[in-house]
């Protein structure tokens, strides 16, 4: 059985920082490409970061410069480090497996809440 679990979301002032955390179990976060997701209040989930099984990444847009996922094979673990911090940050993140599109391949997590406060 796969489980993702998400943690390190807090309460931050725009301009600061914070480090995600997704711990899989069931799965190897390496040989697979993997997301982080959010999903702001009243808006569709949206995939803001990916990495592949090769290392490569991607991100929206909105978070290009900021944001940096990665990931610990010993760990198992993928991160997303955010920084400079923007109100429209605040949503409630979660991590997946993701297919070459972008989709999520697993069911949801419980997430982690980024609120950044201006």
């Amino acid at each position: 059985q796969v489980q993702l679990v998400e943690s390190g979301g807090g309460l931050v002032q725009a301009g600061g920082s914070l480090r995600l955390s997704c711990v899989a179990s069931g799965t190897i976060v390496s040989a697979n490409r993997m997301g982080w997701y959010r999903q702001a209040p009243g808006k569709q989930r949206e995939l803001v970061a990916g990495i592949t099984s090769a290392g490569s990444t991607n991100y929206a847009d909105s978070v290009k410069g900021r944001f940096t996922i990665s990931r610990d094979n010993a760990e198992n673990t993928v991160y997303l480090q955010m920084n400079s911090l923007k109100p429209d940050d605040t949503a409630v993140y979660y991590c997946n497996k993701r297919s070459f599109l972008g989709t999520p391949l697993l069911g949801w997590g419980q997430g982690t809440q980024v609120t950044v406060s201006s």
